[in-house]
Order: C-alpha cells, then structure tokens, then sequence
C-alpha cells in the first residue's frame, strides 16, 4: 500500500512539475470598427463568348499566353481580370488581386 501511494505520489509530482505552454491570441479592441468591404463591379467576358468577341468588347488584352493542354486552355490578362480560354471560347474569368 505504501509503495502505491509513493508511486502515485511520484506520478502527480511528475505531471506538475512539468512546464506550462501556451499561444497567445490578440484580438483589435472591442471598440474598433471592423474594416469595411466595398464592393466594385466591373464588366468581364461572358461564359460561351469568342475570342473575336472579347476582343471586340474589351480591347487586346495586356498578355497572351500560349496555349497549354489537351484541349488547349489560353489565358488572356487585362488590367482588371484574366480570362480562360478552351479553343477559342470562353469558359472562365477571374478578377485580377
């Protein structure tokens, strides 16, 4: 019995004795507004357009590059937004970050 509670009294001196660790989180005051989110709209190439068709509605784009995969895939860049090309159609456009 005597060995079981020094055994036991070891384990809990061991588990205390052990360092403390912990991350620290910071959080804005309560006080501060949160940022707010304007949100712009702006025009970008629709689903299912021609190459013909972006061009003529918004101009050459900035960059060009080549074509890439099977069926090949082409992205056009703009200021604003890039466009994702499969053969000559639109199937993608993204805003530009």
């Amino acid at each position: 019995m005597r060995l079981l509670s020094a055994a036991t009294g070891l384990i809990f001196i061991g588990l205390f004795s052990l360092p403390a660790t912990a991350d620290t989180l910071t959080m804005p005051p309560k006080d501060r507004a949160p940022t707010e989110r304007v949100e712009v709209e702006i025009e970008m190439p629709a689903k299912g357009m021609s190459m013909r068709q972006v061009e003529k509605r918004f101009g050459p784009p900035e960059q060009k590059a080549a074509p890439v995969g099977d069926p090949p895939i082409t992205r056009w860049k703009y200021d604003d937004f890039t466009v994702y090309f499969e053969h000559q159609y639109v199937i993608h456009s993204v805003l530009n970050r």
